[in-house]
């Protein structure tokens, strides 16, 4: 009797750990039949820590320009770019990485130069600087909305991301 006991026991634990550590990774699923660099669907198992990150904006990059103008930001590959750099930073100093992103929501004003719609190619191309690269392929689920205005005139994008502890 008390070998069935400790027999079952040993294989309750081990069902447990082993179903624990499998439970434990964030599951990304692909696009079917695409190579575009986002995520279908991302599952995240229960007991992980979630952190969602505030929008973050652009940094001025031309001091010289006017303040609140787009020349002080850049283009929406600069803006992205510049965006990407701060929420990286933010992740880092939370003890994530970008890696760790598993949802993005990405607002982006309509550009004067491009008859005032959204430059969805130039946010790609900063974003696949972060996202779906060889050193960092864990893409996220996202969204990218065009929206009427930001609070800074200049602003073109803004970009807020939700992170799980690994």
């Amino acid at each position: 009797m008390t070998k069935m006991r400790i027999g079952a026991a040993v294989l309750a634990a081990g069902l447990f750990l082993g179903g624990s550590a499998m439970a434990q990774d964030v599951l990304r699923h692909k696009n079917p039949n695409s190579d575009f660099p986002i995520a279908q669907a991302v599952e995240v198992p229960a007991g992980k820590t979630t952190v969602y990150v505030s929008g973050a904006v652009p940094s001025v990059v031309d001091e010289k320009a006017e303040k609140g103008s787009l020349a002080a930001y850049g283009n929406t590959k600069t803006q992205t770019e510049s965006v990407l750099k701060s929420i990286e930073k933010t992740l880092d100093g939370l003890g994530l990485k970008m890696g760790d992103v598993v949802k993005m929501q990405v607002f982006l004003v309509g550009d004067p130069d491009k008859g005032g719609k959204m430059d969805f190619g130039g946010f790609m191309e900063g974003y696949v600087q972060f996202f779906g690269t060889k050193e960092q392929p864990n893409l996220p689920a996202r969204s990218v909305m065009q929206v009427a205005g930001l609070v800074a005139p200049g602003w073109l994008v803004e970009i807020e991301v939700t992170a799980v502890r690994p």
